[in-house]
């Protein structure tokens, strides 16, 4: 047994175990019925809207979740928000094209909308087609995707995920034909292209949080809440740790240097 454990990382374990189970405490009261809020974020209120006039114009909506792998979580998160995107452009009686670069994404998001438009009631509608692979390679699959909203002249287009060049690209071809754009990423170095050439954007985190606020599933949410409620508690901790450290150094006191002895134990890794 004496193996399974590091001793010298026993705060790590501290901490590992206070953040699953504020999250864990927190799902568990959400599936109680706790009400949890979440803040209105302004490119998913505008999502009803834009998928009600691609709609009614007679135009496709393009998905596109990022350029990487179901090893991403931004790829995840960006399936999290195809799902509710699905079911409404399906009760609106719509088409829904999403290209892919990945096997697994591919296969995802088509179960993903085939459920979704079952679900509406519109399974008719629906064609496998419209989820398909393209490239592994980015700058093919930009090529071929911007070839296919320039024929297709969506009227929404919807990027979420992880992106790295291809970002602008992928921006500018919705842009030329005129589409509401709405876009997503917790990449900093992609978020400014992404918000000179889109009509609303999700900001890093917002993107993880998304999916939880669109479906409202009580799990998702509580899971949103308690990783809130560990972000403040970090942050109390750092401005708690930095005010002991402060004034244990000023005034060489020596409780406050046993409580900064204290918070180095706990937080030092290692």
């Amino acid at each position: 047994m004496s193996g399974w454990f590091a001793p010298g990382v026993w705060n790590i374990a501290l901490v590992g175990t206070f953040v699953c189970g504020v999250i864990g405490f927190s799902v568990l009261r959400a599936r109680r019925g706790q009400t949890i809020a979440v803040r209105p974020l302004p490119p998913l209120l505008a999502l009803d809207r834009a998928v009600a006039d691609a709609v009614a114009r007679g135009r496709p909506v393009y998905f596109v979740a990022g350029s990487q792998d179901l090893d991403n979580m931004q790829t995840v998160a960006a399936l999290a928000v195809l799902r509710p995107l699905a079911r409404k452009v399906a009760e609106a009686g719509g088409r829904l094209f999403v290209p892919t670069n990945r096997s697994l994404v591919m296969d995802n998001a088509r179960e993903i909308c085939r459920r979704a438009y079952l679900d509406a009631g519109r399974a008719e509608l629906w064609r496998d087609e419209w989820v398909a692979y393209i490239s592994d390679d980015h700058l093919g699959f930009v090529a071929r995707v911007d070839g296919l909203i320039a024929r297709e002249r969506p009227g929404l287009c919807v990027l979420m995920g992880f992106f790295a060049s291809e970002s602008l690209l992928l921006a500018e071809g919705g842009h030329h034909v005129g589409a509401v754009q709405i876009a997503g990423t917790a990449s900093a170095v992609q978020l400014p292209f992404l918000v000179a050439s889109c009509d609303h954007v999700l900001l890093g985190e917002e993107l993880f949080a998304a999916g939880a606020s669109l479906e409202g599933d009580a799990a998702r949410l509580g899971s949103l809440r308690g990783q809130d409620l560990c972000k403040l508690a970090a942050a109390a901790c750092l401005v708690a740790g930095s005010l002991v450290a402060t004034l244990a150094d000023v005034t060489g006191a020596q409780p406050w240097l046993m409580l900064r002895d204290a918070f180095l134990n706990v937080f030092r890794a290692g």
